[in-house]
């Protein structure tokens, strides 16, 4: 069983993918909660900040989740939604923190169906979770946007950075990139030593950097920095395009 926040078919807003035509299925729950990236959002009348994505991350909104145990049913569910489509998107799975769910049978049945209809899939991860590509190799067929967090997430540096779960996506996955969101106070201070720390671990795969931000005001506020960053260091520059057209990290 894992939990499904929402689904939605719209374009890829970020990374390596941006700009392509996706079906979306956000799971539930997460390992990390990054209170540095300041979101501020409700709960119970409650002021509470964290992830721009607070909604999938917290579980003060489990109550909202869909339950997911039924494999069959699921993948029934999306051949009518393909039907309807006409055509086979690409296939993004994020979170939260999709790889909670690596082992769960009903997950991975699911990724096999996409796998078997030859879709391409991509998992969004924070990459502290280590799969074991051997005992579910299927996995080894998907591509893995590693947004592994830094230290303006404020969550501690043991717990955000894994370096068995890196090394391993990076042996073993068909495709991977590093996605890192910026803010300009980060540049100034750290973010190229981190980020050149991290990808020392798997120094092969693409570097792509965006503005954090969970609204366009605070993309506005950030988004050129990290632009003459990536010119600086000869990274490749994302924007967040969900939330330049739609003001919002909500399924759109």
């Amino acid at each position: 069983m894992f939990y499904l926040v929402e689904e939605f078919f719209s374009i890829q807003g970020e990374g390596k993918y941006m700009g392509v035509p996706s079906y979306f299925l956000r799971t539930g729950g997460c390992n990390l909660n990054c209170p540095g990236f300041n979101t501020k959002y409700f709960i119970n009348s409650k002021e509470k900040r964290g992830c721009d994505t607070f909604f999938a991350v917290d579980s003060a909104f489990k109550n909202r989740w869909q339950k997911i145990n039924d494999a069959k049913a699921f993948i029934t569910h999306l051949e009518a939604k393909l039907n309807e489509l006409g055509f086979l998107p690409h296939f993004v799975i994020t979170g939260g923190e999709p790889l909670l769910y690596f082992n769960d049978e009903t997950f991975y049945q699911i990724i096999t169906f996409l796998l078997e209809k030859n879709i391409k899939i991509t998992i969004e991860t924070n990459a502290t979770i280590v799969i074991d590509f051997k005992k579910y190799p299927q996995y080894k067929e998907l591509v893995f946007a590693l947004s592994i967090k830094l230290s303006n997430s404020l969550e501690p540096k043991s717990k955000r950075i894994n370096k068995e779960a890196i090394a391993t996506i990076a042996k073993n996955a068909k495709e991977a990139f590093f996605k890192f969101p910026l803010s300009k106070e980060l540049i100034q201070i750290s973010a190229l030593a981190e980020i050149k720390e991290i990808t020392a671990l798997a120094p092969n795969l693409p570097i792509y950097c965006m503005p954090v931000g969970e609204s366009k005001k605070a993309l506005w506020q950030n988004d050129k920095a990290v632009f003459e960053f990536c010119k600086k260091h000869n990274f490749y520059y994302s924007d967040r395009l969900h939330i330049r057209v739609f003001d919002t990290t909500q399924g759109v």
